[in-house]
């Protein structure tokens, strides 16, 4: 999976419409291998995104958990210091 692809799911305050986008052009360019469309393409790349984004809308707003929501600080804070134990300081 795209490392630039977040989870976005339980977090306080909910994704953001520019989180969803980032992550469905992410989505698109990795499965069409590309992440500068040429121009007879690109109305399918913005087309994909869009779907992408749209389906990602349908399902944070219909995902159900019992899990408390997520700091994004605290994530953000987790997230470095993975990053410091696997790539050094």
């Amino acid at each position: 999976m795209c490392r630039n692809i977040r989870v976005l799911h339980n977090f306080e305050p909910p994704a953001s419409e520019d989180e969803i986008q980032a992550a469905a052009v992410q989505y698109v360019r990795k499965v069409s291998g590309s992440t500068h469309p040429s121009a007879v393409n690109q109305e399918a790349f913005d087309a994909a995104v869009e779907a992408v984004a749209e389906a990602t809308r349908v399902l944070l707003e219909s995902l159900v958990t019992k899990a408390p929501p997520r700091d994004r600080e605290v994530e953000a804070a987790k997230a470095k210091e993975r990053s410091a134990a696997r790539f050094g300081r």
